[in-house]
């Protein structure tokens, strides 16, 4: 039987929510009455708003009806996941957008810039709001590490947007580093994935130790790649005059910086996982 749980909708968390439909569906429609564009960039864009205003809607459904109690899925790890997700989506969005699209006459491009930025600091508000709080018993992917493993998936998946098959099949260094990126993000994306369903207990081995052991494998391989990846693509590859916005070698550089970034990003991973206990319930 459904019930109706109006609480969720006035609790700080469906506050923010509710804003964040608000200001996705004000960013999409400006955004589609300004113009359609052929362009991937616009595509991709207009993507990230419709999913965040979709999933979002359907998880106020869910919690207002309480139909999110009967899904199999650990639902703390699912809407913490997404909200980690939206906002690394919506920050994306709303630097390249803008980037692209506006300019200062273009005032609809610019008012779906500055909504989608306000969405965008919505969506971080409810990361924190429910981030997992020390000593607290919560999922995994609300804790730290487990957001974590969501920036780290969503950068590999930006990293494999960026690569170029023709100019790294050239060379078994590039190579190695697309194997790197791969791997990993495969391992974040299955720990993301058995969390939320569940399935945690599969793992052949304590999962804390598995997850520091791979976070240690993640970091070794991510430094060759820091090392490798400028040296193929830039060594006697100056950056050509022509280069506007759209460039094979500007997404050279994307992919060292966020080559880098991710690097980071497993460093305090693992610094984490040897420090922060955490609980995972297990079905």
């Amino acid at each position: 039987m459904v019930t109706l749980e109006v609480k969720t909708l006035t609790a700080p968390v469906g506050i923010v929510r509710l804003l964040e439909v608000v200001f996705t569906c004000i960013t999409f429609s400006l955004v589609a009455s300004a113009g359609h564009s052929t362009f991937s960039f616009w595509t991709w864009s207009m993507f990230v708003w419709c999913f965040c205003f979709c999933i979002t809607f359907l998880i106020l459904l869910l919690e207002l009806t309480t139909l999110n109690a009967k899904l199999p899925i650990s639902w703390n790890d699912f809407t913490t996941a997404f909200a980690m997700l939206a906002t690394l989506m919506v920050l994306a969005a709303s630097i390249i957008y803008p980037t692209f699209f506006s300019c200062s006459i273009c005032s609809k491009q610019v008012g779906a810039t500055v909504t989608s930025f306000l969405a965008f600091i919505l969506y971080a508000v409810e990361v924190g709001l429910t981030r997992a709080k020390p000593g607290e018993i919560s999922g995994f992917l609300s804790t730290i590490p487990g957001l974590l493993k969501v920036l780290e998936a969503f950068t590999a998946c930006i990293i494999f947007t960026c690569l170029d098959y023709d100019f790294y099949s050239k060379f078994p260094g590039l190579q190695w580093c697309v194997s790197v990126y791969s791997i990993c993000f495969i391992f974040a994306f299955i720990v993301i994935i058995f969390t939320i369903c569940r399935l945690l207990s599969l793992f052949p081995a304590p999962f804390d130790k598995v997850l520091t052991g791979c976070n240690i494998m993640a970091v070794l391989m991510y430094i060759t790649a820091v090392v490798i990846w400028p040296l193929y693509s830039f060594q006697n590859n100056p950056k050509p005059d022509n280069c506007g916005r759209v460039c094979a070698w500007n997404n050279l550089a994307v992919v060292s910086f966020l080559t880098c970034f991710n690097l980071v990003a497993y460093i305090v991973d693992t610094v984490y996982s040897f420090k922060l206990v955490f609980f995972v319930s297990r079905t």
